[in-house]
């Protein structure tokens, strides 16, 4: 739970879905952090925050957070901080002053003896660990470091339990050697398929959280853009390629997934399932699959001979160029036989409206509707390439919320009626207001054909 305790729905959520938490106490100890404003490492950073707070309220704060969610079985680990422990922010010490195989990791500068030492740092974890084991004791401690070449020469790692490592698998093995007692686990890192493998294939890495699991609103880059995208899911929480290509290295159950861009010399694994193009242009296909092998179909003939799953980077791909039709990548075993397949196919021009709802009424136990709109064409294919405005109408005792296009560069309000498509999909988000009757949910745009669905709204205190 990044960077501190959430709501209590959240925890009850991870309760019935299955879902192992690490409840975290805070991002900041007792001096600030830099706060990039105008994109990281750029320009002059802020400094508000919680540090001001810190002596007064940090041991209170980390002791109600075991108190309020101990009896929640999702919670695994109690962490007491993250990234306090960044190089030089605002903590420093003189090993930061050595070099290569020494230092790895990204600081600003060497060491810098006017900064606050870094050997504060074990004294508060210490503290803060002993607040965790007051409450809780069957639980263990942990913490996400930043700098743990230098947290390294403090009593931090030793004050809890298990260590999180963010950003540095380089040091699994090295830090493994030297302290082979030390539990150590990927407490933040990228999706990339390295990564995962430094946890795959050593059998002392319990595991890694990726940042992140969906696209959030914050850590903006360059105008415009209104969140960070390195999630698996985007906004509207629908899966991107790179949640697929992480279902290929997870799933227990078949996956392959098909996607293409005009050829360039890398591998994706951000490929979106989109079959338009000029015809005969030279378009690379990757798969994204769990399987031991696959093939590329295109219109029912084999384009793509069978080719073996590529370990180094999870992804099989051919060249081949346009043709209008359906592409069907098909995951197979070692017999040939097809354990899983992915179709897309070429689509016409924007024509009507398509939508699903996630459900049929609305309720005390279930107040939310989610309504997916996609762009479809005259023959019902989706229109990945459209960007049509859409408008939404209400009628009935429910209220829309807002409406979610997944694109992180549309800068427009969400909260109002009417929003573009982004890669032809739009998510509606409709509230039951709490009185009985049909709630009536339209969909328009202009010169395509409209669309609505019906649910029913039920009873209930508001």
């Amino acid at each position: 739970m990044s960077h501190n305790p959430q709501a209590p729905i959240v925890y009850d959520l991870c309760d019935r879905l299955g879902l192992l938490v690490m409840d975290e106490a805070s991002d900041e100890w007792e001096f600030p952090k830099r706060k990039w404003i105008k994109g990281w490492n750029k320009g002059e950073p802020g400094y508000q925050g919680s540090f001001d707070f810190f002596e007064e309220w940090i041991e209170r704060d980390v002791t109600d957070m075991v108190r309020r969610d101990r009896n929640h079985p999702s919670v695994f680990l109690w962490s007491i901080g993250n990234e306090v422990d960044y190089p030089n922010d605002p903590y420093s010490h003189p090993i930061l002053d050595g070099t290569g195989a020494t230092i790895n990791q990204p600081m600003f500068g060497g060491y810098k003896p006017d900064a606050p030492d870094a050997m504060r740092i074990g004294v508060i974890a210490q503290r803060l660990a002993a607040c965790v084991r007051t409450v809780d004791k069957s639980r263990p401690v942990t913490g996400a470091l930043a700098g743990v070449v230098m947290s390294n020469q403090t009593a931090y790692p030793e004050a809890v339990d298990v260590v999180g490592y963010n950003y540095t698998e380089n040091r699994y093995d090295e830090d493994h050697a030297t302290y082979p007692d030390r539990v150590i686990y990927g407490s933040e890192t990228g999706s990339g398929i390295d990564a995962w493998y430094a946890v795959k294939n050593k059998d002392f890495i319990f595991g890694q959280f990726i940042w992140t699991g969906t696209d959030y609103l914050g850590e903006a880059g360059a105008w415009p853009s209104r969140g960070l995208g390195t999630g698996l899911l985007d906004f509207a929480s629908l899966p991107k390629p790179r949640g697929y290509h992480r279902a290929t290295l997870w799933s227990e159950k078949p996956v392959t997934y098909v996607g293409t861009y005009p050829k360039r010399d890398y591998l994706s694994p951000d490929a979106w399932d989109i079959w338009n193009y000029e015809p005969g242009q030279e378009i690379r296909v990757v798969c994204y699959t769990n399987a031991p092998q696959a093939r590329l179909l295109l219109n029912g003939k084999v384009v793509g001979e069978m080719k073996p799953y590529d370990v180094k980077s999870g992804i099989i791909y051919w060249d081949i160029r346009y043709e209008v039709g359906e592409l069907r990548a098909e995951g197979c075993d070692e017999a040939g036989n097809v354990l899983s397949s992915y179709a897309v196919r070429s689509s016409g021009l924007p024509y009507g409206l398509r939508v699903t709802a996630d459900c049929d009424s609305l309720t005390a136990d279930r107040r939310v509707a989610h309504v997916l709109i996609e762009v479809v064409d005259e023959q019902g294919i989706p229109v990945r390439l459209a960007d049509n405005e859409i408008t939404c109408r209400i009628e009935g005792p429910a209220r829309l919320l807002g409406l979610e296009n997944g694109n992180n560069s549309d800068m427009s309000e969400h909260r109002d009626h009417r929003q573009r498509v982004w890669r032809g999909r739009l998510l509606a988000y409709v509230q039951a207001t709490g009185e009985a009757g049909d709630i009536r949910i339209r969909f328009t745009s202009p010169l395509l054909q409209k669309t609505e669905v019906v649910l029913r709204g039920d009873t209930f205190s508001k």
